[in-house]
């Protein structure tokens, strides 16, 4: 008989059926606490996540960054096309405000 046999309860180290169903039922609660936390984890992801996709301020400073990124890459590695599309948007800004101050001079 090992220590850990001289623990257990009944004849050899074997639990009766009554002590194995409190080891089943402390077991259970164990493993139901484990899940509570597990799900309590996932539930904060969750949360996290969501009020991260759901932060405008924080999605639109994210979107330009990434957009300031692309623009540097595209006008370093087309000089040219670049400067032709800052004169398209530029023309076509222009253009806008054209139209609304003509527009607005008519009334």
């Amino acid at each position: 008989m090992t220590a850990t046999d001289a623990t257990r309860p009944g004849a050899g180290g074997k639990m009766s059926k009554r002590d194995q169903k409190t080891h089943e039922r402390n077991v259970s609660r164990v493993q139901a606490r484990v899940n509570v936390e597990q799900a309590r984890s996932d539930f904060a992801a969750t949360l996290n996540a969501l009020e991260d996709k759901l932060n405008v301020p924080k999605q639109v400073s994210r979107a330009s960054a990434r957009t300031k990124v692309k623009l540097r890459r595209f006008a370093s590695e087309q000089p040219a096309a670049a400067i032709a599309a800052a004169a398209g948007v530029a023309v076509a800004v222009g253009g806008v405000v054209w139209l609304i101050v003509r527009n607005a001079t008519r009334s």
